[in-house]
């Protein structure tokens, strides 16, 4: 039977059909739904683990003693998880293991745009392309069967277009899910110096073991047509080839490290003009050059960004490509945060006491749009503390005029470290924890702090005050962030402290939480906005009758706004 299927729910299927026991991730756009669709199958154990390294290792883990395994995240999670990776690629495993990479060309939800062909190239490990849901499937069980046939790790790299696209897939009956026995192998296993020269002969031996395989293997074929124009090409910009150019000629690539030298060789001795279509790195096209090959590429197509049909048909062919309607005036519509949004009351505080955030990757990240405009750094997940005990060591008087504002999710995943790092290295920087129960940018997935696994079964709950006890924090505050007079004497008392504090500001997503209170009414409305600076999009300005108007659809009655009006004009349905 075939149905409709995105790549994530594909390769979903393809760990229950192909035997795999353990699946292990860290949410992050776009391969969240993965993870979000194995747990649909009770035969595959499946965890969110607190970052990417650990689910690396848990996967790592279990493939060694004897079980598939499969561990998922978005391209900058593997940087977080590349330490057991490349090891990994030395030691091999027992049964078969595969990495997701999911990458984001174009930036639709990450802070960088980076190309993990690479880390493949770079750790020496085989690299699996999917141009469609229905090879996404099935190059889980050739991941599975390479990484055992081989002994090692594989990427499976998708992108957000094959992550969340939908194409037609086969589904078949799974195969029997067993795990090998565990055997003991501590000049594989054990990677010590004198056993990782050893192993590193052996990646070299597999790599070319690799490259042959990778000249007959089916996911590398050549399509022939016209053959005044050959392209080689693969994952999603295979099918943009496709719809711009139907009559070239092309070499699909589906193993895409080791590139099949032979086979690249040989299609480009049929064609008159060879290019190389790929989105992001010139990862094939320098490979190809260094064959000796004239070939065109990244000369004609940029390396950033998403590439499309019309671009392609235009930078071939020299000729429009598929016409494209034309762009109507649309408001401007900035993501903000959700009425109700607990984060919101913080970062409104945050912008009266004009203090310097370090800020961090979460829902919050948006306390840096109009008009809170009340965040002043973002790199990477967990960087907020470690950044901002960085800038009081620079200078040591914005340690009172500064703070760290990281999720509860966030600060499990790598923050734990960096307030260990402000105690430990006699920082004095106050550390905002926004604890709101879930891990909610990426759609609300269980973490250590909730109470639940992913797998709906009850966890232990981090407790953030004994943790942040344990650390050696001695100033430890919780705050409602709805209660902005409050949060605001508790930043003012805190980083005027000669010593680290954390204020954990406690209240639940909006979208978590079933809202009984009734939209908010106003009454002999000033005028004044001050309102307005929260940013909620239930709040409006009517210019005609110059007051606030509240919009009853969206609307939650939280009373955020009510707590900033200084002329009682929101009240809550029924109030006199």
């Amino acid at each position: 039977m075939k149905i409709l299927m995105t790549g994530n729910e594909a390769i979903a299927r393809g760990v229950y059909e192909y035997g795999v026991s353990v699946a292990t991730a860290y949410p992050g756009t776009p391969s969240t739904e993965i993870l979000e669709n194995i747990v649909k199958y009770p035969e595959v154990y499946c965890q969110w683990s607190p970052n990417e390294k650990v689910a690396m290792e848990v996967g790592v883990g279990a493939a060694i003693a004897g079980a598939r395994a499969i561990v998922t995240m978005k391209m900058v999670g593997v940087n977080v998880a590349a330490d057991p990776l490349f090891t990994v690629a030395y030691t091999g495993t027992r049964a078969g293991l595969v990495l997701v990479s999911a990458d984001d060309p174009g930036m639709h939800s990450s802070q960088n745009e980076q190309d993990n062909r690479l880390y493949a190239a770079f750790a020496k490990i085989p690299l699996l392309e999917p141009s469609n849901s229905q090879e996404a499937k099935d190059m889980v069980g050739m991941a599975m069967e390479i990484s055992e046939a081989f002994d090692t790790p594989v990427m499976l790299r998708i992108t957000t277009r094959i992550a969340h696209s939908q194409s037609l897939v086969e589904q078949k009956e799974p195969m029997e899910r067993l795990a090998k026995p565990f055997e003991r192998n501590q000049r594989k296993y054990v990677m010590l110096p004198a056993h990782g020269r050893a192993r590193r002969l052996i990646v070299e031996e597999r790599m070319q073991k690799l490259a042959n395989f990778s000249e007959t293997v089916a996911v590398n074929y050549m399509e022939m047509n016209d053959t005044n124009i050959g392209i080689i090409t693969s994952g999603i910009s295979y099918q943009y080839v496709r719809e711009a150019l139907p009559q070239a000629s092309i070499l699909k690539l589906g193993l895409t490290n080791p590139l099949p030298s032979g086979l690249i060789k040989e299609f480009a001795a049929k064609v008159s003009k060879l290019y190389v279509v790929e989105e992001l790195e010139p990862y094939m096209e320098k490979e190809i050059r260094l064959l000796g090959l004239d070939v065109s590429g990244k000369e004609l197509f940029p390396p950033y960004g998403e590439l499309s049909v019309r671009m392609i048909s235009e930078k071939i062919t020299g000729r429009n490509g598929i016409p494209i309607a034309k762009p109507f005036d649309a408001p401007i519509r900035p993501p903000v945060m959700c009425p109700g949004c607990p984060h919101r009351g913080l970062f409104f505080t945050l912008k009266q006491l004009k203090l310097v955030v370090s800020g961090d990757i979460g829902c919050y990240t948006l306390g840096t749009m109009a008009p809170l405009e009340a965040m002043d750094t973002c790199i990477c997940m967990g960087a907020s503390i470690s950044g901002a005990l960085g800038m009081e060591k620079a200078h040591p008087e914005m340690a009172e005029k500064m703070v760290a504002v990281i999720g509860d999710s966030t600060f499990l995943h790598s923050g734990v470290t960096g307030l260990m790092d402000v105690v430990y290295n006699g920082g004095h920087t106050t550390t905002i924890i926004l604890d709101n129960s879930i891990t909610a940018m990426t759609g609300h997935q269980e973490n250590p702090s909730t109470g639940k696994t992913l797998m709906g079964q009850p966890a232990p709950q981090v407790d953030f005050v004994a943790l942040c006890k344990a650390l050696g924090v001695k100033r430890i505050t919780e705050v409602d962030p709805f209660d902005v007079e409050r949060v605001k004497e508790v930043i003012k008392t805190e980083i005027a402290a000669s010593e680290p504090s954390v204020i954990i500001t406690k209240r639940p997503c909006a979208l978590i939480i079933k809202n009984t209170e009734k939209p908010l009414q106003v009454q002999d409305c000033t005028g004044c906005k001050m309102c307005l600076k929260l940013g909620c999009p239930a709040l409006s300005f009517d210019e005609e009758n110059e007051t606030v108007q509240v919009d009853q659809a969206l609307c939650t009655g939280c009373g955020l706004c009510m707590n900033v009006c200084k002329f009682d004009a929101l009240r809550k349905a029924g109030d006199a």
